[in-house]
C-alpha cells in the first residue's frame, strides 16, 4: 500500500505518517535480523546497487554491497569462536523529504551474545540513512554510522 509522504507544512497524522513510521520500524527490524544471522543476500538487497556506508573508522566510505564480503568473513569467524553479535535499533526518527526520499536517524546497540551469560553492550551507534523507494520497497542509499565512544 503506497504511503503519501508528508510534505513541509503538512499534517503528518492526516498524511499517512503513522503507517510510514511502522513500515520503517519493520524495515530496520528485518535489516538487522539479516545482518545478525549473516543472511547476506536479503541484507544486500536492502541497499541500492550504488549504496555507500560511512563507518566509524579512518577508512573512506565503502560501497555497501562490496563491503559485505568483509562482514561475512568476520561474522563466520565469530560464529566459529562461539560468539554472536546482536543489533537492537531504537529511537527512530523518520523525516520525509520533498524529493520522495526519507532521512532517518536511530540509535543502535550492539551486544555480544555469550554462551551462558548476560549480553554485554559493546557499542552504541547512531545510524543516519537516506532511503529511497524502488520496486515497491525501501532501500538504503547512504548510511553514516557514528559510534558514541569515538565521537
Amino acid at each position: 500500500m503506497p504511503v503519501e509522504l508528508v510534505r513541509t507544512g503538512g499534517d503528518p497524522l492526516r498524511n499517512g505518517f503513522p503507517a510510514l513510521y511502522a513500515e520503517m520500524q519493520r524495515f530496520y527490524a528485518r535489516q538487522m535480523e539479516f545482518l545478525d544471522t549473516h543472511d547476506t543476500g536479503p541484507w544486500a538487497e536492502t541497499f541500492t546497487e550504488d549504496a555507500v556506508i560511512e563507518l566509524p573508522s579512518p577508512a573512506p566510505p565503502v560501497p555497501a554491497r562490496a563491503g559485505l564480503a568483509h562482514y561475512v568473513r568476520a561474522g563466520a569467524a565469530r560464529r566459529r569462536a562461539g560468539g554472536l553479535l546482536d543489533h537492537w535499533v531504537g529511537m527512530l526518527d523518520v523525516r520525509p523529504q520533498e524529493d520522495g526520499t526519507l532521512r532517518t536517524r536511530c540509535s543502535a546497540l550492539v551486544h555480544a551474545v555469550p554462551d551462558g551469560g548476560g549480553p554485554p553492550v559493546l557499542y552504541v551507534y547512531a545510524m543516519e540513512d537516506v532511503l529511497v523507494r524502488a520496486r515497491g520497497t525501501w532501500h538504503t542509499a547512504h548510511r553514516r554510522v557514528t559510534r558514541d565512544d569515538l565521537a
